[in-house]
């Protein structure tokens, strides 16, 4: 089946229980579960702007278990962007995210190039804290990526986490919003660079 070029493909990775689904949910389809059903693989669909044209954001949401290595590798060789996302309650689940980027370095080269995002997911259970968004923020750094806190339950920097994973993309213009209705300040970032944007 030949690939379709119109589609941008992002990959949710991270440990099982830290908010994949519940982020993607959140997004897609502005809902929140309580409860916890573990993932293989899903793939959700948005319409997005993509160099001034209509195109379908693909998002993958990952299994958080190790059973399927295969898989993923396939979603990183496929992939766009990727969001790692870890929970603020479990330091275990940041320590996770390492083999996971390790692996996207390995399989894509230069991961300078590509829009990655370290989620910090959960910020609304900071009784629970067990990293502090200083941590997050370093990480990001030492992976040369973004870094964002995020919490699905309250719907805080959901919509934000994902316009900033299209702002990554430098290699085309990619956004949320498809109305074309643009302000003036952002005919003016527009100008400035290329842009990417959630509706």
């Amino acid at each position: 089946m030949p690939e379709q070029s119109n589609d941008y493909r992002v990959v949710v990775f991270g440990a099982g229980g830290v908010g994949k689904s519940s982020l993607v949910l959140r997004f897609v389809k502005g809902t929140f579960r309580e409860s916890y059903i573990p993932t293989i693989e899903d793939t959700y669909r948005q319409v997005i702007s993509c160099d001034k044209s209509i195109c379908t954001l693909q998002i993958t949401d990952t299994t958080g278990s190790h059973q399927f290595p295969a898989m993923q590798r396939l979603s990183i060789s496929k992939g766009h962007a990727f969001i790692l996302v870890y929970s603020i309650t479990s330091r275990q689940s940041l320590e996770e995210l390492k083999p996971i980027y390790e692996q996207i370095c390995q399989i894509k080269g230069d991961v300078e190039s590509i829009p990655i995002m370290l989620v910090g997911n959960k910020s609304d259970e900071n009784q629970n804290r067990e990293l502090d968004s200083k941590e997050g923020e370093a990480m990001a750094k030492k992976w040369k990526c973004a870094f964002m806190e995020t919490s699905a339950k309250m719907n805080h920097n959901v919509k934000e986490l994902f316009q900033e994973l299209l702002n990554l993309e430098k290699r085309r213009t990619v956004s949320l919003q498809i109305d074309g209705k643009k302000s003036k300040q952002q005919k003016r970032k527009e100008k400035l660079k290329g842009k990417c944007v959630v509706m």
